[in-house]
């Protein structure tokens, strides 16, 4: 709002504002007759567009703010979920290899326990290459800027000849 100091703070007789610097309720710049000009309702649009976008983003900023807060919080739990699985999955371990103990001797059961843990691993890193081996890059993007190249590579390079005017 407008201080009674400001430029653009006006009272009428009554001392009563006429005009609000954030919401406008009439138009200082009207001409005489009452009507404001064309040029003032141009830029008169353009301000309160610029302020109606402003506002949405800083609207749209609070929120995706706000859900990032809250989407940070349950990750933190998440991960504290997965970090005791990670370390309970050593028990199991274990306890797989005393169950394979009831029937071989130790050494075998602890041997085949780390078999499977190797083999798992092993399997995860072959997976886990084929997935990146078919990561090819942005390839519609690249396409994109080629032919916007292409595009602007053209134009340079036409002749430039005025159009003729019709009479």
């Amino acid at each position: 709002m407008s201080s009674p100091g400001s430029r653009n703070y006006r009272t009428d007789s009554n001392g009563v504002p006429i005009t609000v610097a954030a919401i406008p309720l009439s138009d200082p710049n009207a001409t005489g007759t009452g009507e404001p000009t064309i040029g003032n309702l141009v830029r008169d649009a353009t301000t309160q567009v610029s302020a109606l976008v402003r506002a949405e983003v800083e609207l749209a900023r609070a929120e995706v703010i706000r859900d990032v807060k809250k989407g940070v919080a349950g990750s933190i739990f998440f991960i504290a979920a997965l970090v005791v699985l990670f370390y309970s999955t050593f028990f199991f371990f274990f306890f797989a290899a005393e169950v394979l103990k009831i029937w071989l001797p130790a050494w075998a059961a602890y041997l085949i326990i780390f078999a499977a843990m190797v083999f798992v691993a092993v399997l995860a890193v072959l997976i886990g290459y084929l997935q990146v081996r078919r990561i090819r890059g942005p390839q519609a993007t690249i396409e994109s800027v080629k032919e916007t190249a292409n595009v602007f590579s053209r134009e340079d390079e036409a002749p430039r000849t005025p159009k003729p005017s019709s009479p």
